[in-house]
């Protein structure tokens, strides 16, 4: 009870605020609604195959959609394999790993800006990379198993 007297309390602080205000000639600006409706989950790609990390924004106005990876902003205007698509999700074409080269692999965060609104960012998504099978070793595999079951 005592939480929701001082939402109320809160709430009607607010409108006194800006009501001052609008009576002092400043403009009122309306609650705009700005969130993810989509935000990225934990991935494993397979590598060469391509991947997706999905991220939306629900707001008014048209957000600007960029993409961190562990930490830091992608720079993606150069970027051949990985593009963000219209819908704000980060797709990567050809996902690349070897024992020494792991680019794509890392945590991954969506950032939504509006100009004058502010800037959100989504939950942390880990793209993890397995191998694609190796034939030779699914073919010893397949013998064995036929071999077993004899």
């Amino acid at each position: 009870m005592a939480e929701r007297g001082a939402r109320l309390l809160l709430s009607l602080f607010c409108l006194t605020i800006t009501v001052s205000h609008a009576e002092k000639g400043s403009a009122v600006r309306s609650f705009s609604p700005f969130r993810f409706s989509t935000e990225p989950s934990d991935t494993l790609a397979v590598r060469g195959a391509p991947s997706l990390l999905n991220c939306s924004v629900h707001s008014e106005s048209p957000a600007k959609i960029e993409w961190k990876k562990d930490g830091s902003f992608l720079s993606l205007a150069s970027d051949d394999r990985r593009q963000v698509l219209a819908d704000g999700s980060l797709l990567i074409s050809s996902v690349v790993h070897s024992k020494h080269n792991k680019p794509d692999e890392g945590v991954y965060q969506c950032v939504a800006t509006i100009d004058n609104l502010g800037t959100i960012i989504s939950r942390t998504a880990r793209l993890s990379v397995a191998g694609k099978p190796r034939w030779i070793f699914l073919h010893k595999l397949l013998h064995i198993l036929t071999h077993v079951g004899q």
